[in-house]
């Protein structure tokens, strides 16, 4: 198993890393269960995600991430250390799997991203695209709850300019109460379609809300990376 101590080391050095270039606001943390088998399950707008949603709870979270990060020797000792997993992207990753099953199955945190990548505008689930399979299945077969999360803003660090000093660029975590996962009525299959539609609207129901409640600026909304570095 990974190392916590290594994990919590990590997570206080990205605290320092972001914090002259990120005001961050995280909202809802009462949410986060403090132990026991949990899937967290964010959107995912920017590479940033998970080194800023990370940071934002003082929980371990064993994130699973693509492959190839893994293929770079000190990035991938370093991923390793910290508990990330490889997964391939595009297609069915029998290893990946197992070893999500059996660290839920071990009582952690588990942070997969239940749109598959990186994903803007109508290909988002914040937009309305489905959620793809996954997530359910994980849910089901271990018993673990599933707690959403959206993120706001990340995606604007793609911008040159927000490194520079006293930019700090306004990202928002927000969690929400878990869901249990699915069960088998009436079917495995139907129960699984039906929870990943209730965490799709989830979702989006949680960054609608934040967007309104928060009055979060056009600007601040997810964009693309390319549109991000002035390349569309």
């Amino acid at each position: 198993m990974p190392s916590d101590l290594g994990y919590a080391a990590t997570t206080t050095f990205l605290q320092l890393l972001f914090m002259p270039f990120v005001r961050r606001r995280v909202i809802g943390r009462k949410h986060v269960p403090k132990k026991g088998a949990c899937i967290l399950a964010p959107n995912h707008i920017s590479h940033f995600d998970p080194p800023l949603i990370g940071p934002s709870i003082w929980r371990t979270a064993d994130w699973m991430a693509m492959r190839e990060l893994f293929t770079m020797p000190v990035l991938g000792a370093w991923l390793h250390a910290v508990g990330t997993f490889p997964v391939e992207m595009g297609k069915f990753d029998s290893a990946a799997v197992r070893t999500a099953i059996t660290r839920l199955r071990a009582g952690r945190m588990v942070g997969v991203f239940p749109e598959g990548g990186l994903r803007t505008g109508p290909q988002s689930v914040l937009e309305g695209a489905p959620v793809r399979p996954g997530v359910a299945a994980l849910a089901q077969m271990t018993e673990a709850q599933v707690l959403p999360c959206v993120i706001i803003g990340s995606d604007a660090l793609y911008d040159p300019k927000r490194w520079l000093p006293l930019r700090r660029t306004r990202v928002w975590i927000v969690y929400g109460p878990p869901l249990d996962p699915p069960g088998d009525k009436p079917d495995k299959a139907t129960a699984r379609t039906e929870f990943e539609a209730r965490l799709g609207e989830t979702l989006r129901s949680m960054y609608e809300r934040t967007v309104r409640e928060e009055k979060i600026p056009a600007d601040c909304l997810p964009q693309t990376p390319q549109r991000r570095k002035g390349k569309a």
